[in-house]
């Protein structure tokens, strides 16, 4: 059933603009398999027909074809779950938290782990072998399963990423970016009430798409604001009432072939009996 989703301007935005977001459809997802769940990282391709997603228990993905009829998502196939080795070549069951996934045109895959070491990883496509990328000096000084919550490619290569606290309510969420080798502070992102920063992307239209999420002790509330890449032009697109959707922690943005900007969104059932993994659809505006 469509809806329109509830969309709230909260006191202290600043200069934040709204625009709709339309709710699609609204998937629960189930894989018989133990090593199915805990989904932080979320990439569609380009045409929505297939998924690519990160659990954060160890570094493993899932790819999974999405059937549609009229465009929305009717059923979820040929799923298939495969370990990524680590910086030795071997497998770990228990990665240290991966937690964001972007993924390159060449299909090198790249990681944010929240673990000790608060870093990126690249995995080569023709051996999905990890290699570290450097780390920015302030990774050092981030909170334990704080950290690179979010990951997202640009068009021009260059990677984002930031951590889910910025250390203090009054201090804005640092976006880290990597590009020619070094890391540098692109922009910041002020803090809005509780909400914390769990995935990011860049969208076909070249803008950034964050995704928060507030735990409220009886569920979940999301939001979801998008920037210019210089961190300009703040719009809130969506802002959900308490549990209107599972852990939504992955966020993959797209254009269906009625040329509209789609985010589809993805949830961490944290690997418990009383949540659920959930596709989430929502068209938005341009």
């Amino acid at each position: 059933m469509l809806r329109l989703a509830c969309i709230l301007l909260l006191a202290g935005c600043g200069q934040s603009t709204l625009a709709e977001a339309r709710l699609l459809s609204q998937t629960n997802w189930a894989y018989d398999s133990p090593e199915f769940g805990g989904y932080s990282g979320l990439e569609l391709s380009e045409d929505g027909t297939s998924l690519t997603a990160l659990t954060d228990r160890g570094i493993a993905i899932i790819t999974a074809n999405l059937d549609r009829t009229d465009g929305i998502i009717t059923a979820i196939t040929d799923a298939k779950i495969m370990q990524m080795p680590d910086t030795n070549g071997k497998i770990r069951e228990q990665w240290a938290d991966s937690e964001g996934l972007a993924i390159a045109p060449d299909g090198t895959l790249y990681v944010s782990a929240e673990g000790p070491d608060h870093s990126v990883f690249a995995f080569a496509p023709d051996t999905r072998k990890a290699d570290r990328l450097p780390r920015h000096p302030a990774f050092a000084n981030l909170q334990g399963n704080s950290s690179l919550e979010a990951l997202a490619i640009g068009p021009d290569g260059a990677l984002y990423t930031l951590p889910e606290r910025s250390g203090r309510f009054t201090r804005p969420f640092p976006v880290y970016r990597f590009a020619n080798g070094t890391w540098d502070i692109a922009f910041g992102i002020t803090r809005i009430g509780n909400h914390l920063a769990v995935g990011a992307d860049i969208g076909p239209d070249g803008r950034f798409y964050l995704l928060e999420r507030h735990f409220t002790g009886l569920g979940f509330q999301s939001r979801v604001r998008r920037f210019a890449l210089d961190g300009s032009d703040e719009v809130t697109l969506l802002e959900t009432a308490n549990g209107t959707h599972d852990n939504l922690e992955g966020i993959s943005v797209w254009r269906d072939t009625n040329d509209q900007l789609r985010m589809t969104l993805i949830s961490d059932d944290n690997f418990k009996f009383f949540q659920r993994t959930q596709i989430v659809e929502y068209q938005i505006s341009d």
